[in-house]
């Protein structure tokens, strides 16, 4: 993409974004998030009516007097946003492909955390990790995460959850928040997110496109798989094609949501041809 075609989108995506979170999104991400985490700060003595199970055993015995440790919320929050950029985001049969809503979600959800003084950082996966942006605060850091958005250009087509997942646990060491974008067409990952989610606080976002719900009846046509360049003809004017494919939808969408619940993971599903305002809500409240 040219540098001045960049920029016009970066600055379109920033405006939005920004408006978005200022009127909208600013407050039901405090509400959601906010004050979910606490920090050790120091130990003191025991007092009549503690909870026995905050007692440090360790200065308890040094001392021979119970001591208890005490938390505070903690006022900072890292944020983390796991973007697939494998070849499936490429889609799209309205106005925006996958990706470009992904893109402008995960500018929105890095505007929140920036307003509330939140770090921010960034896993771009395929079937590998394509780039890593450690946490950052700042509006320049999050322009450079929307650049990214628009002009990176995976080494691999393909998608594997479990690579960014066990990155995810393996490199950042302090609980987070992480949100994955994702529209989750990919092999069974469902392990890597339960390890995940029992060390960060994690939120699934599928993004759809609502032509892969349903095949249309048209005739022969010749489709190619965007993760693997595969090509084949099918006969769409087969009602058992036809069927077999919406039943296989179906199973997919039931079987991403009962892994979400199991994993004790909120997810919201964004239709890329509708309103991502409402669904993003509905993921924030629900929390």
């Amino acid at each position: 993409m040219e540098a001045t075609d960049l920029l016009k989108k970066v600055r379109k995506i920033e405006i939005k974004a920004r408006g978005l979170t200022r009127h909208i999104f600013a407050g039901e991400y405090h509400s959601a998030f906010k004050g979910r985490g606490i920090a050790f700060s120091e130990v003191r003595e025991y007092q009549y009516g503690d909870d026995i199970r905050t007692i440090d055993w360790n200065v308890t015995a040094r001392f021979n007097h119970p001591y208890v440790k005490v938390y505070e919320e903690e006022r900072e929050l890292t944020v983390m946003l796991l973007i697939d950029v494998s070849g499936s985001g490429s889609f799209g049969t309205t106005v925006n492909f996958k990706k470009d809503v992904m893109t402008e979600i995960a500018a929105i959800l890095s505007f929140s955390a920036i307003l509330n003084k939140d770090k921010i950082g960034v896993i771009f996966f395929s079937d590998k990790i394509g780039k890593f942006i450690p946490p950052q605060k700042g509006r320049k850091h999050i322009l450079r995460i929307i650049r990214e958005l628009l002009d990176f250009r995976p080494e691999s087509n393909q998608t594997n959850l479990d690579v960014p997942l066990r990155f995810l646990t393996n490199a950042i060491k302090k609980r987070c928040t992480a949100f994955i974008l994702s529209d989750f067409i990919a092999p069974d990952f469902e392990e890597a997110l339960r390890i995940a989610s029992n060390k960060h606080d994690i939120a699934a976002i599928k993004v759809y496109d609502r032509a892969e719900t349903a095949i249309p009846d048209i005739g022969f046509v010749k489709i190619a798989d965007a993760e693997t360049g595969k090509e084949k003809w099918i006969d769409t004017s087969s009602k058992n094609t036809r069927n077999a494919y919406m039943q296989w939808w179906n199973d997919h969408i039931t079987k991403i949501s009962a892994v979400f619940r199991r994993c004790g993971v909120d997810s919201a599903f964004i239709n890329t041809g509708e309103d991502y305002v409402q669904p993003l809500i509905r993921l924030f409240k629900s929390r």
